[in-house]
């Protein structure tokens, strides 16, 4: 697993609002709709706007100082990306009266009370959705989510966990990407972790130990998603990342130097590649047959094993799917 470089754990909360001018209690919660690694989130009004949000509390390790850099992160990032299909951060508040002082010459300030990240409400998320969506509802969430992504794309950034969960939706139309807790901005020429990415929806360059990776890790999670609309249940259910990579190679075809160029060079292929006598061939196509034919056509060009050769989000926005 490569290490990643973290920025330090220190917020610095005058930069999304000044110190003491907004608490938690300015919003009324109404039910705790979710929790995750980092903290609970909550329904909540706006006491003075009327407005729905989403509160997160966040988890601060105790007897550490500094803040969670997966969350500093997001924090920076989600400030950073601005787009309709995008969950906007509205803002940071505290809990009344938190203790805070300056940490280090950047003038951090390191609060010691609770902290809130505001989010715009969404009514739920795709998982509601995802096995019971018609084909027309299909073609605009994919729409939504390719054209959010190429947006992070553009801007430099990974998501690198997208799946059901990570991908909420509001009036029944609306889809907006979220959680960029895994989330990056990214360079060629780095070097990542591979331990990221849910399971069923982590492509093939990782499970074999790919640290050098770009926007092509995003687009093969998009496929995933793509083929369970379809399926109505997922694609690759894998229990553990051997038995994912078997999962993978069944439909997509074994891996070689002819069809992935580079591939045995990977830190994980002799131990972890599957190595048949008689090499499987890609059968995707086959096993999606009854499907749009354009839809399946631009899935197969997400789910090709190089990701040096998986479309772009912005190539597959002017698919032919997307056309017709």
């Amino acid at each position: 697993m490569a290490g990643e470089e973290a920025p330090l754990g220190a917020l610095n909360l005058s930069e999304y609002a000044s110190a003491g001018a907004r608490t938690v209690d300015c919003y009324r919660r109404i039910r705790k709709i979710g929790e995750g690694t980092y903290g609970e989130v909550f329904e909540a009004v706006d006491i003075i706007t009327g407005e729905r949000a989403a509160l997160k509390k966040i988890k601060l390790d105790d007897g550490k100082e500094g803040f969670p850099r997966q969350i500093l992160r997001e924090i920076k990032l989600l400030k950073k990306l601005d787009h309709e299909n995008i969950i906007r951060l509205k803002e940071i508040v505290v809990s009344p009266g938190s203790a805070h002082g300056t940490g280090g010459s950047d003038n951090n300030q390191m609060y010691r009370g609770d902290i809130y990240m505001v989010f715009e409400y969404m009514d739920h998320d795709l998982k509601k959705v995802l096995h019971h969506s018609t084909p027309s509802q299909v073609k605009v969430y994919m729409g939504q989510l390719l054209k959010g992504l190429h947006y992070c794309h553009v801007n430099n950034v990974l998501h690198r966990d997208i799946k059901g969960a990570n991908l909420l939706i509001s009036g029944g139309k609306l889809l907006k990407l979220a959680d960029f807790g895994l989330a990056r901005p990214f360079t060629r020429e780095g070097t990542f972790t591979n331990h990221v990415i849910t399971l069923w929806y982590r492509p093939p360059e990782l499970l074999l130990g790919a640290t050098n990776y770009a926007e092509a890790v995003d687009i093969w999670s998009v496929g995933c998603i793509f083929a369970e609309f379809l399926l109505k249940k997922p694609l690759f259910p894998g229990r553990t990342e051997q038995d994912q990579l078997s999962k993978i190679f069944e439909l997509c075809g074994s891996p070689n130097e002819e069809n992935w160029p580079g591939v045995s060079k990977l830190p994980l292929y002799k131990t972890m590649a599957i190595h048949p006598a008689t090499p499987t061939k890609r059968r995707l196509r086959d096993m999606l047959q009854n499907f749009d034919y354009h839809a399946v056509d631009l899935i197969e060009r997400m789910l090709i094993l190089d990701p040096t050769k998986r479309i772009s989000a912005k190539d597959a926005l002017d698919a032919a799917y997307f056309i017709n």
